[in-house]
């Protein structure tokens, strides 16, 4: 535990003392939200949801696309 602290204490002074690198990461963090939150929403839909009505239909799906070696 100590080992870890002694790490993290590291990680947290560093970043403290950055400038430039904190926007950097800012810049990293935006770019991830827009990536993962707003691009997945409006230009990857659910196809499993569009194209079959019931949780039971999807499964079967997965099922057969998964065993069948495709």
């Amino acid at each position: 535990m100590k080992l870890f602290r002694a790490i993290l204490g590291f990680y947290i002074d560093g970043f403290r003392s950055m400038r430039v690198g904190k926007t950097l990461w800012l810049i990293i963090f935006i770019k991830l939200f827009i990536m993962f939150a707003i691009l997945k929403v409006y230009f990857f839909p659910d196809q499993l949801k569009v194209n079959f009505p019931d949780d039971k239909a999807r499964a079967d799906y997965v099922l057969r696309s998964l065993t069948a070696g495709h």
